[in-house]
């Protein structure tokens, strides 16, 4: 599946730092009591509100752009010195962020690093990846949307046991906690995973904005920001994080695991009443309005008028409003039993072998997709967007469309179709030499390493 880099609904844990910092006037001191939880007041012009939030140390952020010689202190650790890596990270259900984390994680247990993953919530269809490479996970038991105060206390109690030297949160949610954790923690490492770019933000709501906000303002508060493609180093340059903390690692794919499956190609083929002279066309997609599905259809509807044999698929699933629109539009296609809709899916090399064409037609927030380079490694022909570094991950081994250009992707679809079987199968190959080759979860596990223990 693609990246899930789009803002997600955003939690009440973070909303109470949202709030006091989107003040126009803002200072927020948390500070050290006696019992199990700290108060915080917020105080913005007239406004003087307190809540009763978290354990922890003294912590105070100054308005107009002034830190504290506690947020401003960068922790830096050596290799030697690394005993504990904890991983945060809002749920382990499938997504592009997610399976990465599992990736690094598994990555790091195999090099013999103590490493951790502390979730939001429990469970997850990833957990068990994790389980078997015998990474400890532990949810921190958040009950709701609004469960704040407990889950903050919880959050600071554990990382104080822990003691890491290291925390590596993924998404804006989890990296704004990470950060309000070092007054608490000042000897932890912090380092921040982003994996958008150029982020369409009007078409979310507005605490997704807010959050966006937010995570920029605290970005100078990382030690070290790593982000999964060039596209999103600038757009959060552009943001205002600061450039001197930000690495570029893409994502590592796991070739092992993704490869042509043949059998699987049957078997997901018969399931989906394919036949063995249909092109099945696939996207492999949260449905979200950044994934640019509207394009996807208006192009299938297009290219099936010119090549009656060629098919369709939607692996992924979304928010039930929007999901309902999309295969609305699919109706009003006419594109009838020609479009199917697979729902998520864990068998994923089988789902890519099935097709033989795969597509990304994300119109804006893409990093790094691992749909595409997933697709690649099981030896597929791709045709993507050029919306984040998706063009940079095909480079000559498959067809680049400007993004929201419904003509184009069909145009691409009919040339690649109209390829031989042979062809395909020889671009397909050199597909998955290139993933192999620039793109190794070796590759990112070490350079990973690198960055959290500089």
């Amino acid at each position: 599946m693609g990246n899930h880099d789009a803002p997600r609904h955003l939690s009440s844990t973070a909303l109470c730092f949202l709030v006091c910092l989107s003040c126009r006037a803002w200072d927020v001191a948390l500070v050290g009591c006696c019992g199990p939880y700290q108060r915080l007041a917020l105080r913005g012009g007239s406004a003087r509100r307190n809540f009763s939030l978290l354990s922890g140390s003294r912590l105070y952020i100054g308005g107009a752009g002034n830190a504290s010689g506690i947020w401003q202190q960068r922790v830096c650790v050596s290799q030697a010195g690394v005993s504990e890596v904890v991983l945060l990270i809002r749920s382990l259900e499938i997504g592009g962020a997610e399976r990465q984390l599992v990736a690094l994680a598994v990555g790091l247990r195999a090099r013999r690093v103590n490493v951790r993953v502390l979730t939001f919530y429990p469970g997850g269809a990833l957990a068990g990846e994790l389980a078997a490479a015998g990474v400890p996970v532990e949810d921190l038991g958040k009950t709701g949307r609004w469960d704040a105060a407990g889950f903050l206390a919880r959050l600071v109690r554990r990382l104080r046991a822990l003691r890491p030297q290291v925390l590596y949160s993924f998404l804006p949610v989890s990296n704004v906690l990470a950060a309000s954790m070092r007054p608490a923690l000042r000897d932890m490492r912090v380092v921040w995973g982003v994996r958008a770019s150029n982020m369409d933000l009007d078409r979310y709501d507005p605490l997704s904005r807010v959050a966006a906000w937010v995570e920029a303002r605290l970005s100078r508060f990382a030690d070290a920001i790593i982000t999964n493609s060039q596209a999103g180093r600038e757009y959060h340059i552009q943001q205002g994080f600061p450039s001197e903390r930000i690495q570029v690692i893409e994502n590592g794919i796991d070739t092992k695991r993704f490869g042509f499956d043949r059998a699987g190609r049957v078997r997901v083929r018969a399931e989906w009443g394919i036949s063995d002279d249909d092109i099945l066309i696939g996207v492999t997609a949260r449905l979200d309005p950044m994934k640019g599905l509207e394009t996807f259809i208006e192009a299938a509807a297009k290219a099936s008028r010119e090549n009656h044999m060629l098919r369709f698929v939607c692996v992924g699933e979304g928010e039930p409003g929007y999901a309902y629109l999309l295969r609305k539009k699919v109706g009003k296609a006419g594109l009838g039993k020609r479009f199917l809709w697979a729902g998520t899916r864990q068998d994923m090399p089988a789902v890519f072998s099935a097709f033989d064409i795969a597509s990304s037609s994300s119109s804006f927030g893409e990093g790094f997709s691992n749909a595409v380079a997933e697709a690649m490694s099981c030896e597929r022909v791709v045709v993507v967007t050029d919306v984040g570094d998706s063009a940079r991950i095909v480079g000559d081994c498959g067809r680049v469309v400007p993004a929201r250009d419904a003509a184009a992707l069909a145009l691409a679809f009919i040339q690649l179709a109209a390829l031989s079987k042979e062809k395909r199968v020889a671009l397909g190959a050199r597909a998955r030499s290139r993933i192999a080759s620039k793109f190794s979860v070796e590759r990112m596990v070490e350079r990973t390493w690198d960055v959290l223990t500089r």
